[in-house]
């Protein structure tokens, strides 16, 4: 079980919502999934349009805590405002906070995005970071009102899964007591299972599912994926070795003579 800002949530997967190939096919992934938090970008719901509200209804109907995000917002301020017509739409202090400062990796800023977590955090909001590994970065984060990081294990979409195992490692270490959400990145289970066994809390992806041949299968898959990772990080696996080991004992054994 997992903890976010007080919330205990059982299952370890987030999962995105956008680029699916149709509403029945988005809630028929959610429940395979077994997600109990589900990222909503403002600019994808229209409150007022008949096509936002279907999307709203149907995000009710599931039965899950809706994660508003700022997605595609490239400044402070452009952040800060839809995070308030976030809170106002979906009526949750919870925010996954994107600021925007690259265009082909979709890299957060990180200076913006430290600026923005701490005006929010000030305003009541309880933010979630979309963050790189670094982990001066990753202090800030915190000291501005942050409980929860959120770095990137890849850029956005490119399913190239976790590219600085090192770096997550480190903040994993760094930040013991802080719950940690691989976000972004990830295209397999295995790259889910990855993350996991390096004792991330939980993992957070949209496009390796809503881009799937069987959305719905492979969103199983990966709830099988963190499932795996998590029970491995918990039995605490064996160190790697520079040498053979036999796994029969020797002791024992027979000895032919001439």
């Amino acid at each position: 079980m997992s903890s976010f800002y007080g919330v205990e949530l059982t299952s370890r997967l987030l999962l995105g919502t956008s680029r699916y190939p149709s509403p029945a096919v988005l809630e028929r992934a959610v429940k395979a999934s077994g997600a109990e938090v589900v990222t909503v970008s403002l600019r994808r719901e229209s409150g007022t349009g008949r096509a936002g509200q279907a999307f709203w209804s149907l995000i009710q109907s599931m039965g899950v805590r809706v994660l508003p995000n700022t997605a595609g917002c490239h400044s402070v301020k452009e952040a800060v405002t839809t995070a308030h017509m976030a809170r106002e739409l979906f009526d949750t202090p919870w925010i996954k906070l994107e600021v925007i400062g690259e265009a082909d990796t979709l890299q957060p800023d990180v200076f913006g995005l430290v600026e923005a977590a701490r005006i929010l955090s000030e305003e009541g909001f309880e933010v979630f970071p979309y963050t790189t590994e670094d982990l001066v970065v990753a202090e800030r984060l915190v000291e501005a009102g942050c409980r929860v990081l959120m770095p990137w294990g890849a850029p956005i979409g490119s399913a190239r899964g976790l590219n600085n195992v090192y770096g997550l490692r480190s903040m994993r270490a760094h930040f013991p007591d802080v719950p940690l959400v691989v976000d972004a990145g990830l295209g397999v289970p295995s790259h889910a299972a990855a993350a996991m066994e390096l004792g991330y809390d939980a993992v957070l992806l949209n496009t390796a599912v809503a881009e799937a041949g069987d959305p719905v299968e492979m969103a199983r898959a990966f709830a099988l994926g963190v499932e795996s990772g998590r029970a491995a990080y918990l039995a605490r696996p064996m160190e790697p070795r520079d040498m053979a080991v036999p796994s029969t004992p020797v002791i024992g054994k027979a000895v032919l003579g001439d």
